[in-house]
């Protein structure tokens, strides 16, 4: 009996020490989400340095180190239309400690249009840093002088008519394709690569307009005016542009998805905790006055827009591109 009860309590003593390093071993993670951060943070730019990306990365990188108390670095990683530094993302352990700029271009358009290990679904949304809204600008000598003008033409030179865009499978491509599969009206669209391009391209009169985002750059020749804005891609007219129609007030509904909508986020599996202390912080430095003059009063949503809203925005764009790209 007493060979049996000293076995007895050497399997209890077994399993409690057992059950106490599975403990230790479990704790860790648990601790881990609830401590965040400890040690420096990733933030990867699909694209090249400079430019409305790169911009509100750094800003909003920037105001999250100044936040959580660590290093944030941030990297450019461009190539493939967003798709390195997405495969990048979505092989990243999902601890919290690499995060990424995503578009709907990068997360929904590119794994759509082309055959990559990676689709929205392997994405955490933490929230929106900016939306750039697009618009249909021509040079100032155009021969179109309005809207009208435009889509009278379109409409009656069905594919005559060129249109620059940033990239053959960007949204403003894409957009330009609904316009004529839902309404009928036919344009060539000519891509190029990014606001540059296409800017050189409209001043020199190689095509008839641009469907272009609205950034800095584009704001800064509409107000010098060598760029005329015709149509706006927003849902409504923007403050800013208050003489500039939308396609949805021009009858053309629902394209309204051509603008860029700057989101924050990190691998699919992110824990909890992390997504509502990333995403808590982010809304505290788009309420910073320094950040939003930074990055551009008009491109800082009023209301901030968190996980929930960048995951509806990706998924309304999954549903409209999908039957054409897919």
């Amino acid at each position: 009996m007493r060979i049996h009860s000293a076995l007895g309590g050497l399997v209890l003593l077994g399993l409690v020490a057992a059950c106490g390093e599975n403990a230790e071993e479990a704790a860790p993670a648990g601790e881990a989400a609830a401590s965040y951060p400890t040690e420096s943070i990733r933030m990867l730019v699909p694209y090249g340095a400079g430019g409305p990306t790169d911009l509100t990365t750094r800003t909003v990188g920037a105001c999250l180190e100044e936040e959580l108390g660590q290093t944030v670095v941030v990297e450019n990683m461009e190539g493939g239309s967003g798709a390195l530094a997405m495969t990048e993302l979505a092989g990243a352990e999902p601890d919290g400690y690499t995060l990424s700029l995503v578009t709907a271009g990068t997360t929904v358009l590119t794994p759509l249009a082309n055959d990559l290990d990676y689709t929205k679904d392997d994405f955490t949304p933490i929230g929106v840093m900016s939306e750039v809204p697009s618009v249909v600008a021509v040079g100032e000598n155009s021969r179109f002088a309005s809207a009208e003008d435009f889509f009278a033409a379109a409409e009656a030179e069905p594919g005559t008519v060129t249109v620059g865009v940033p990239g053959a499978s960007t949204p403003q491509a894409i957009e330009l394709q609904r316009l004529a599969d839902e309404h009928d009206v036919q344009v060539t669209a000519v891509p190029f690569n990014g606001n540059a391009e296409m800017t050189t391209a409209l001043l020199g009169g190689n095509v008839d307009a641009v469907l272009i985002n609205a950034s800095s750059d584009v704001v800064e020749n509409i107000e010098a005016g060598a760029f005329q804005p015709l149509v706006a891609s927003s849902e409504e007219r923007l403050s800013w542009l208050p003489d500039t129609p939308t396609f949805t007030e021009l009858g053309y509904e629902g394209l309204t998805l051509s603008g860029s909508t700057f989101g924050l986020a990190g691998p699919a599996g992110l824990p909890d905790d992390v997504v509502t202390t990333l995403e808590d912080t982010l809304q505290t430095c788009l309420d910073s006055d320094e950040v939003r003059q930074t990055i551009g009063e008009q491109y800082v949503p009023e209301e901030f827009a968190g996980a929930e809203e960048l995951g509806s925005i990706l998924d309304e764009t999954q549903q409209a591109y999908e039957p054409i790209l897919g």
